[in-house]
């Protein structure tokens, strides 16, 4: 499939643009922005578009002169309260310069992980396209810890094509794609063209290194495609630190396609689909597996083991005895009740914990299945 065919047949696409791409020698690059909205004027015109951009921080550090790389995070904070005036004020020339309008929305790892906030942010995202304004993304890295954030733009920008229900999530990259080696040491590294299956071997594929602007490698671009994948959003990831990068794969069609066999969710499943956020594990039998594959909620009765902490409300996940993902929903059980109650038939369960409780552990209006 042609890539950029690909891309003008999306009526909506989630654009991940990278630190290396935005940020030249601790300076925004104009050049470069105003080169890919020249792009978007010729390919995407007529495409509802949401940018996902990086930057912030080196830009804010840049204006600081802050130039030791041993930065605590309350620092870090305060280069990104800085440096997202650069980039809006930026953002806004450029687009201005040709005559579009664009929209700043800074999201916390909580704003997509807690569905209500999920819908807010999708609500007032469908307002600015509707009123032809392009939103500007960007992790509120001023407010978020590192113990609950997403640590890199990837993975957010995965969570936004959830949220705003795309078709295509395209993170452009200053490398061509998935390469099976590392193309910086490897001479005869081979670019992935098309990836069906993310699996061990295609992580595998992935490189640590980062470059001096980003915080994310392949690896957390694989997993963005992954959590696009799962609820029915295809990835593209090309080259982007070039002039005019959507003309340049126009004549070249080359980067990486992720293409996901999973079918396009609404509602709460297509949330629970790209939901990061998982509290703990059930492992259930066959019996069990076979009655969700029909339709059925999870019972106590197919639970075999139940791992990790959690609370009534979480989101957790279903393996089976392999180890194999079959799923996650939201519990209706705390994981102390779940281990009184799993291996018994639901009639027990007053007996069990003392209070009529319901008798799904899971239903299954609040089930995700992944395609087998």
């Amino acid at each position: 499939m042609k890539k950029l065919k690909l891309i003008k047949n999306a009526k909506k696409i989630v654009i991940k643009i990278g630190s290396s791409l935005l940020v030249d020698n601790g300076k925004f690059n104009h050049k470069w922005l105003r080169s890919f909205v020249e792009d978007l004027n010729n390919f995407l015109s007529k495409t509802q578009i949401i940018i996902v951009a990086s930057g912030a921080v080196p830009l804010g550090k840049s204006y600081l002169k802050f130039n030791t790389h041993d930065v605590n995070l309350n620092m870090k904070q305060a280069f990104a309260a800085c440096g997202q005036i650069f980039l809006m004020n930026n953002f806004i020339k450029v687009f201005e310069e040709n005559k579009r309008k664009v929209a700043q929305i800074l999201l916390t790892f909580s704003d997509t992980e807690d569905r209500r906030r999920s819908l807010n942010s999708r609500e007032t995202i469908k307002s600015l396209l509707l009123s032809d304004v392009i939103p500007i993304i960007n992790e509120n890295d001023t407010v978020a810890t590192d113990e609950l954030k997403f640590g890199d733009n990837d993975r957010l920008a995965a969570r936004v094509a959830q949220i705003v229900e795309a078709d295509l999530l395209i993170l452009l990259t200053d490398v061509k794609g998935l390469f099976n080696k590392n193309p910086k040491y490897n001479v005869d590294a081979k670019l992935v063209e098309t990836v069906k299956k993310i699996d061990s071997q295609i992580y595998k594929m992935a490189s640590s290194q980062t470059n001096s602007y980003g915080t994310g490698g392949m690896f957390t671009k694989i997993q963005a495609a992954e959590i696009a994948g799962s609820y029915g959003c295809n990835t593209l990831i090309f080259q982007g630190n070039i002039d005019n990068p959507l003309e340049n794969l126009k004549k070249n069609d080359v980067g990486s396609l992720f293409v996901t066999n999973e079918k396009k969710k609404k509602g709460m499943k297509n949330w629970l689909a790209g939901s990061i956020n998982i509290s703990g594990t059930l492992e259930i039998d066959n019996g069990a597996i076979n009655a969700l594959k029909h339709g059925a909620s999870l019972l106590p009765s197919g639970i075999q083991k139940v791992l990790g902490k959690f609370s009534k409300g979480d989101i957790i996940e279903i393996i089976d005895y392999n180890g194999k993902k079959i799923g996650k929903g939201i519990s209706y059980y705390d994981a102390n009740e779940i281990e009184m109650i799993k291996g018994k038939k639901s009639t027990f369960i007053k007996k069990i914990l003392g209070y009529e409780g319901r008798e799904e552990i899971i239903h299954r209006d609040y089930l995700y299945l992944s395609e087998q």
